[in-house]
């Protein structure tokens, strides 16, 4: 299958950062999984559940042309993704370069040779973003 990829997210609202990431880790592995958190996932790290249901989310990047296998987020645990799905590569955003848990993932992925690749985070456009534009619509006047 030579070489296999993997990225998570949400996937909430999805937008051009999201289609950015996909696009840019499928140049770089001949297989490409996207891991898309559950609802109930989401409520626990992020204290919200996202705007669009979690089936329709897995439909919408399963629909994208750069991804070849679309599983479900239940955890954060990203070695335990690792002993599940035996992949190569992780991509994820150049926002968390740098942090603690991504320099200890750094750390663990190494040991058993996985790649960490960081891919430029989209700046002027994230899910937060537009969330808070959808949010001040709904604001009385």
């Amino acid at each position: 299958m030579g070489i296999i990829g993997y990225t998570a997210g949400v996937y909430d609202l999805f937008h051009i950062g999201h289609l950015n990431i996909l696009k840019r880790a499928k140049l770089e592995c001949d297989h490409l999984i996207v891991a898309v958190t559950t609802d109930e996932l989401c409520y626990e790290r992020k204290g919200t559940y996202p705007f669009i249901p979690f089936v329709e989310r897995m439909e919408i990047v399963e629909s994208v042309k750069y991804v070849d296998e679309v599983v479900p987020q239940t955890h954060m645990d990203k070695m335990e993704a690792w002993r599940n799905l035996k992949f190569d590569r992780v991509f994820v955003g150049s926002d968390w370069k740098g942090t603690d848990r991504w320099n200890q993932l750094e750390r663990e992925f190494a040991e058993v040779g996985v790649d960490i690749v960081y891919l430029p985070y989209t700046e002027h456009t994230s899910s937060s973003k537009l969330r808070e534009a959808l949010d001040k619509l709904r604001e009385p006047v």
